[in-house]
């Protein structure tokens, strides 16, 4: 048991609550806190000054009733809202999405997680409905799981033009792609030299005119490096060569990607 020099109030309230322990202190003090005292049994015991704070714990000088007076409650959050759109139309920007505290963090519960997250992302309209008309180069991926929150805010069904796959060997790979370790960075550690990466085009990456998504290699020649970047971390970038494109998707899992 550690041992405490009681202050003058610490002695005062240890004698009007003698016997009194935590609940009816009331109080359930954060860290170290030496007038968080009162008087009852402990842990080893021995009956006398008895303590209500977090520290009470470790020094085996709590209250009898401290875990029932002063339960750890750990922070909790409500689930994440749903992904917002792109920051700004018409660039590699990021989308941001959130959730809230339930419960605040209670007597050394466990701290409250990251409240937001962001994820690039790019739009290919305006607020105003207008269709962006400039190539954005490098090709510009992010992973596959992006697709079906961003098919939410396409534009409607009848607009829609069927998309396409397309597959490249991946050449070069930088090693910022390995130190993301944000949640929705951690797909970048799927990209690996020689790997093969299906990558598909569709609304609204895919350009209502040229029917094909920018840095989709289209016209380049054989075996010629392509440049791509991953959206959301400039650091992650590399070269393809690319190997065929592929009118019905059937991408796998693992090495799955979208144009953005």
């Amino acid at each position: 048991m550690r041992a405490r020099a009681l202050p003058v109030l610490a002695l005062l309230a240890l004698a009007r609550g003698a016997g009194a322990g935590c609940a009816e202190l009331g109080r359930c003090c954060p860290g170290r806190d030496l007038s968080c005292v009162s008087s009852g049994w402990r842990p080893d015991r021995a009956h006398g000054a008895c303590y209500c704070d977090q520290a009470c714990g470790r020094s085996l000088d709590c209250c009898h009733d401290y875990p029932r007076a002063c339960p750890v409650t750990p922070c909790t959050v409500s689930e994440w809202s749903d992904w917002s759109g792109c920051a700004e139309p018409c660039k590699a920007t990021y989308r941001v999405r959130r959730r809230h505290v339930v419960q605040e963090q209670r007597n050394g519960g466990e701290a409250c997680p990251p409240l937001e997250e962001k994820a690039g992302c790019v739009e290919y309209w305006t607020q105003q409905g207008v269709e962006c008309n400039h190539a954005l180069l490098p090709a510009l991926i992010t992973t596959g799981g992006y697709g079906k929150a961003r098919r939410k805010r396409a534009a409607s069904s009848e607009n829609e033009r069927a998309g396409y796959c397309v597959e490249f060997q991946l050449a070069a790979i930088t090693e910022g792609c390995l130190h993301g370790n944000s949640s929705y960075t951690r797909w970048m550690r799927y990209l690996s030299e020689g790997h093969i990466a299906c990558v598909e085009c569709q609304h609204p990456a895919l350009h209502s005119r040229s029917l094909h998504c920018y840095g989709d290699g289209s016209g380049s020649k054989k075996n010629q490096l392509l440049h791509w970047q991953a959206v959301g971390n400039p650091q992650c970038r590399g070269t393809w060569k690319r190997i065929r494109q592929l009118d019905t998707c059937s991408c796998p899992s693992v090495h799955s990607f979208l144009f953005i």
